[in-house]
């Protein structure tokens, strides 16, 4: 049964009589039509929720109900007449209706008799970039709309060049609000001139442009006659018509990336995920990645019963005629045309965070069902979207494009992001907070990816740790400037060694001397000071030794990146909790007396952060202990 609204001569809707109609019938009709998924973006007010809103009511997908309630909210906002505002089916948030824009990406559905779709109204406002992007992700088509009166602006060559970056191939520039410049040609034709050089330069090569207004309905869903001078499709035509190239994925190599070990028995071992590309039939030789394993596949399982063929875009299991080792985040694929393996890359980043990307810091890393901790070195360059020039970056903020080398800790099955959606694009993660900081695009694996293998080792880091009767550990001390970081770790290796255990004291003074002398104290010169110190501190673990480390490491991401890198249990964070005033008053280097007069930038606890540990293994309150009290406890502890 359907119940829907037809169109009557007040530019209202009417509520029909209930539609008699066998559902099955009705569902099946639907099922196969093809679906197009688009985004409408561009700058602030130029119309993308009301073009929404138009094309569903143009497409009778507005409810009775909706549309009083329609009615009475555009009275309510000062419509004039009987017109409605459209927009206000779309801007459902509180938010959006206060300040009149959309802050949220809003999905919708519709449908005409050719075809289904699902559009997504994303922000305007420069701010919610990172909304426009989530939006883009999985869209087909982009509709940049133009403001007839104000030209392309900064968001119109933002969002195109997003939408293009993203890998989205059909563009349509909808020139809106013509019937505010009085359906003017040359007004259309000078702004489709403007945007064509821009969509030329970077690298846009065919787009569709149409004049429209969203509130009149002007070349929406019908041919408007104060446009005579245009002659091309509607909108809803061309949504229609275009063609979409959904066999793609189908005509490329098999890949399914493995979501879950599908066992609810002990006879039955599958593995699920949906098809990111290609095809697969039983029998079919696979392998399967990382690990090279090789296999042909037995049976593609669904609830509706096993297939003889599946196809890109289809949620199957699979079981395999081997029991191979395969698992989450795992890819099976064609067997003699795999996808790459690679630890190191070249991408293309978004930065989606308020706080701006610190180099060298850890994120998770999240491609596909894939998820590994990685690292961002500095930016090539980020990209100004304005000129398409290539700028010096040290870091990226807030709705910035760069170029940066992407490192993880382990190999990945990819492709690049031009070749496959799925296996190209990730997301990065931020460790402490769980927030998504930033949407990439691996754009090829670096030669020295390939160049460089692990050499096997004879004699292993537990024949080192026997050798020396120990299990090797990593103290790790951090707090405050003149928190006694230094002076109780000292006295900590003196114990240990009067026990005879083997030790190694790296100080953060001393080390600046040597390895890290080239670092200064930025935020992202501090993340790259830890990186390194804990990269030695798990070598010397591997030759058996108990490292003591005695550095401020004021950020808890690094703290957490260099456990991360220990075997579980080596690494032991002991937190010298002294209060800044405390730390101020000893001053032994005369440090907060520079910092406080601005001789010295950047320091801990005056103007940049220190981030204490949560949960610290070991915790010493200096307020109520020596350092001998302190240094006993803590050995103490090891022991135990």
């Amino acid at each position: 049964m359907d119940v829907r609204t037809s169109p009557s001569e007040d530019h209202g809707y009417r509520a029909d009589a209930l539609i008699a109609e066998d559902i099955g019938a009705y569902l099946d009709r639907h099922r196969h039509k093809t679906l197009l998924r688009f985004i409408t973006c561009g700058s602030v007010d130029d119309g993308k929720s009301t073009l929404i809103g138009r094309l569903l009511y143009d497409s009778r997908m507005i409810f009775a109900d909706q549309l009083a309630r329609l009615e009475e909210d555009s009275r309510r906002v000062g419509t004039q007449g009987n017109d409605i505002d459209f927009a206000l089916l779309v801007d459902g948030l509180a938010a959006e209706r206060e300040q009149g824009i959309t802050i949220d990406v809003a999905y919708r559905f519709f449908a005409t008799d050719t075809r289904k779709f699902i559009v997504a109204d994303t922000p305007g406002h420069e701010q919610y970039t990172r909304n426009m992007v989530t939006g883009a992700s999985t869209a087909d088509l982009a509709v940049i709309l133009v403001d007839a009166r104000k030209g392309v602006l900064t968001q119109t060559r933002r969002h195109s060049y997003l939408a293009h970056l993203i890998g989205i191939r059909h563009i349509v520039l909808a020139v809106n609000k013509m019937d505010l410049v009085g359906y003017d040609q040359p007004t259309c034709d000078a702004i489709v001139a403007d945007y064509r050089a821009f969509a030329t330069s970077i690298g846009i090569d065919a787009f569709t442009a149409i004049p429209i207004s969203g509130f009149r309905g002007d070349n929406i869903a019908n041919r408007s006659d104060a446009t005579r001078w245009y002659d091309g499709a509607t909108l809803i035509e061309h949504l229609e018509t275009v063609e979409v190239d959904a066999a793609a994925d189908e005509r490329a190599g098999f890949r399914l990336p493995v979501q879950w070990v599908n066992r609810p028995d002990l006879d039955f071992r599958g593995f699920a995920g949906q098809i990111a590309s290609g095809r697969v039939a039983p029998g079919d030789p696979v392998r399967v990645l990382p690990s090279g394993r090789t296999s042909s596949v037995a049976r593609i399982v669904t609830q509706g019963g096993d297939l003889d063929v599946a196809v890109a875009g289809q949620s199957v299991t699979l079981t395999l005629a081997d029991e191979i080792d395969c698992s989450r985040g795992d890819v099976i694929a064609t067997a003699d045309e795999p996808p790459q393996v690679a630890d190191q890359f070249e991408a293309t980043i978004v930065w989606m965070a308020e706080e701006a990307l610190l180099p060298g810091r850890t994120y998770w890393l999240k491609l596909g069902t894939q998820t590994v901790s990685a690292k961002v070195r500095e930016p090539k360059y980020r990209i100004d979207v304005n000129t398409t020039q290539h700028l010096a970056a040290p870091t990226l903020d807030l709705n910035d494009i760069g170029v940066a080398e992407v490192a993880t800790d382990r190999g990945i099955v990819f492709a690049p992001y031009a070749q496959s959606k799925q296996l190209g694009g990730f997301i990065l993660i931020d460790k402490v907070t769980n927030a998504t900081v930033a949407a990439g695009m691996l754009n090829f694996s670096l030669r020295r990816a390939q160049n460089i293998h692990h050499q096997p080792i004879d004699v292993t880091r537990e024949q080192h740790a026997a050798l020396k009767n120990q299990k090797p550990a990593v103290l790790w001390f951090t707090g405050l400037s003149g928190a006694g970081k230094s002076t109780i770790a000292n006295l900590v290796e003196k114990r240990l060694t009067r026990m005879n255990r083997h030790t190694f004291l790296l100080d953060g003074d001393n080390v600046r001397h040597g390895l890290n002398r080239d670092l200064g104290f930025t935020d992202a010169d501090r993340v790259e000071n830890i990186r390194r110190v804990g990269e030695v501190a798990r070598l010397m673990t591997d030759a058996g030794l108990i490292v003591i480390t005695a550095f401020i490491s004021p950020f808890r991401a690094e703290r957490a990146m260099v456990r991360d890198r220990m075997k579980p249990g080596e690494f032991i964070e002991v937190h010298i909790d002294t209060p800044l005033a405390d730390a101020e008053a000893r001053d032994v280097k005369g440090l907060y007396k520079k910092a406080r007069s601005g001789e010295l930038k950047n320091f801990t606890g005056i103007d940049s952060p220190y981030e204490a540990p949560e949960h610290p293994e070991i915790r010493i309150d200096t307020t109520r202990m020596t350092a001998d009290e302190a240094a006993d406890a803590i050995v103490a502890a090891l022991i135990a």
